[in-house]
């Protein structure tokens, strides 16, 4: 295996560790919830902190990592993910369970920044899309954690046991798939020096990552309720929405790279992001079940390229500052994965949920009409011509 390939495999291996320490933590979210005492909604504003945390990871991740390079910031990362992934399956009451949690939060976002940042190395090197199949790669680590979790839940291990193990296997993981990564400055990033005005287009793809991850969020967390409480499906039949939409997400995302090859990211990022919107108002306005999980499973499939069309173009938008600009991506991203569930909520109180499905969809469109931002200016050049 030639250095770029295994590069590659590393690059995957980050990111299937990262989805799989955070679905083990999902997965165990009822049992720690039990053990410390506390309701959901007391778990919901806990939860904030481990987004609260990762915004922040994310944003010392992204000036770190360009100072400093992936191939040393990625390794380290990864052990401090692991490491902090732990630490709420230690927590014995609401204060150290948000104390956990915001440190965990911080580990995550530390290694989504710099783990994002050598993707956009490796992409580089390999001067065509390839970021979308590590996305996917994400997916499959969550699938594999919640499939280790039903294990050890079914043999009465605790939270605490099954994260250490994690931890332990994350630490060495992380050591021994170092070497294989390449160093930043085969890339001949330059270092900005003074203080450096970030480029307008880097926050309108920020704008839009959260958009779209609102999308994302929306319908990981309120999808089964729609089939249940509003098309009056049974909780197993209900369940199928949330796998419609994660199994096609995660197909999706592992065809994208070779989509975005053909027709380019911008097509990507604007028909997405319009299928997504067609998907999502055709399950917010079926009167079938049946219907509505085929929405549900469009609309996977249509966002499932989106994100990572914006996360490689904010890498390559600027020599030096790649980790810098993902990190601006991916954070104002991630607060829309939080923001989505949560003003769904909100809106449950003045309309009916379905209708309160409308907004993902709107800003969809918004989205969609907006993809041309992702055109550089090599691109411009040619249409120009």
């Amino acid at each position: 295996m030639n250095a770029l390939k295994a590069a590659r495999v590393a690059t995957f291996t980050y990111f299937a560790l990262n989805g799989f320490l955070l679905g083990l933590w999902l997965v165990h979210i009822p049992t720690v919830e039990q053990r410390t005492g506390i309701d959901h909604a007391e778990l919901g504003r806990l939860l904030l902190l481990l987004g609260l945390g990762a915004f922040v990871g994310m944003r010392i991740g992204g000036k770190v990592t360009d100072r400093v390079g992936v191939k040393l910031v990625v390794p380290v990362t990864g052990v401090a993910c692991s490491l902090t992934a732990f630490l709420p399956g230690l927590a014995v009451d609401q204060w150290t369970l948000g104390a956990a949690l915001l440190v965990f939060g911080i580990g995550q976002g530390l290694m989504d920044v710099s783990m994002n940042a050598h993707a956009v190395v490796v992409e580089k090197h390999y001067k065509r899309p390839v970021m979308s199949a590590f996305h996917a790669t994400w997916s499959l680590g969550g699938v594999a954690a919640a499939l280790t979790g039903a294990r050890t839940l079914s043999w009465d291990l605790s939270p605490a046991t099954t994260l250490g193990a994690a931890a332990a296997l994350g630490v060495v993981v992380s050591l021994v798939t170092a070497k294989a990564l390449l160093d930043e400055k085969e890339v001949h990033h330059v270092q900005p020096t003074g203080k450096r005005r970030v480029p307008r287009r880097i926050w309108i793809m920020a704008v839009l990552a959260g958009f779209v991850m609102l999308s994302e969020g929306s319908a990981n967390d309120w999808s089964v309720l729609h089939l249940q409480d509003v098309l009056g499906a049974s909780p197993e039949i209900a369940a199928l929405a949330y796998g419609a939409f994660a199994t096609t997400m995660t197909t999706g995302r592992l065809l994208a790279d070779r989509i975005a090859a053909k027709v380019g990211p911008v097509a990507v990022l604007r028909w997405g992001a319009a299928i997504g919107a067609l998907g999502i108002a055709t399950a917010a306005l079926s009167p079938w079940i049946w219907l509505a999980l085929a929405g549900w499973a469009v609309a996977g499939a249509g966002l499932s390229g989106t994100v990572p069309q914006l996360f490689s173009a904010a890498g390559h938008a600027e020599a030096g500052a790649a980790a810098a600009n993902v990190s601006r991506v991916a954070g104002l991203g991630y607060l829309g994965v939080l923001a989505g569930p949560a003003v769904i909520g909100w809106l449950t109180h003045v309309v009916p949920l379905n209708i309160a499905f409308l907004l993902p969809v709107a800003i969809c469109v918004v989205a969609s009409f907006s993809a041309g931002v992702l055109r550089t200016d090599a691109d411009r050049e040619r249409v120009a011509a």
